[in-house]
């Protein structure tokens, strides 16, 4: 069983999971490069470059079939893998990320003031128009960033083509109900548990729920 973590996030995150299934499964947690206890990138990745690298650790691990559980940026890398990769077979995506979101008035509106401003003003004075995590970034990972999240996996998600498990936080505001809504008709066959007071890591907030539920998935034919 194969855990890919969230942006900015680590292996860690699943804490909770490696104990608890690894009492069933053998589990591998990884940091993707740039994240916890992985060097830095040397340069701008992209969702394929993530793809190749979790490729390459199911090379070594010499696996013929393994179970992934993926969070938020952790499931864009999953789909993009999905492509290729024959020998993922349950699939579980927890506050999963990577479908276009529908544009909101509010966010238009900042958008297209973003757009204009920053043909007068310097990008160091329109400060309050990015993200804190956005922000804290090295050079490098902003670039790696915005070709992460520039990318519409749309199509990815509905060929995935896997027995797949949607669980996601009623309360997240990352990735909300209705991603997980638009996600679970893109999947064909898939399954969406909701919790009903958790948020984007509802797999932390919630573990006894969340493993439950997964295991119950991971023990059907």
């Amino acid at each position: 069983m194969l855990f890919l973590h969230g942006y900015l996030s680590c292996k860690e995150s699943f804490i909770y999971q490696l104990k608890f299934f690894s009492k069933y499964y053998r589990v591998v947690a990884v940091d993707m490069t740039g994240f916890g206890n992985s060097p830095p990138m040397d340069r701008p990745y992209d969702l394929d470059d993530y793809a190749s690298e979790i490729k390459r650790v199911i090379d070594e691990l010499g696996v013929e079939k393994a179970d992934v559980i993926a969070h938020s940026f952790g499931a864009r890398v999953l789909v993009k893998l999905l492509k290729s990769e024959k020998r993922i077979d349950k699939v579980v995506l927890t506050g999963a990320a990577g479908l276009k979101p529908r544009v909101r008035i509010k966010y238009f509106i900042k958008s297209t003031a973003f757009k204009i401003l920053k043909r007068f003003i310097k990008r160091e004075k329109l400060r309050r128009f990015y993200s804190a995590d956005y922000l804290a970034l090295s050079p490098v990972m902003r670039e790696s960033f915005k070709l992460i999240i520039s990318e519409d996996l749309t199509t990815e998600y509905a060929e995935i083509g896997r027995k797949t498990l949607l669980v996601f936080g009623k309360k997240d505001k990352e990735t909300p109900l209705s991603a997980a809504k638009r996600m679970k008709r893109l999947v064909k066959g898939s399954r969406l548990i909701v919790l009903p007071r958790e948020g984007h890591f509802c797999f932390s907030e919630n573990p006894a729920a969340f493993n439950g539920a997964v295991f119950s998935f991971l023990m059907e034919k």
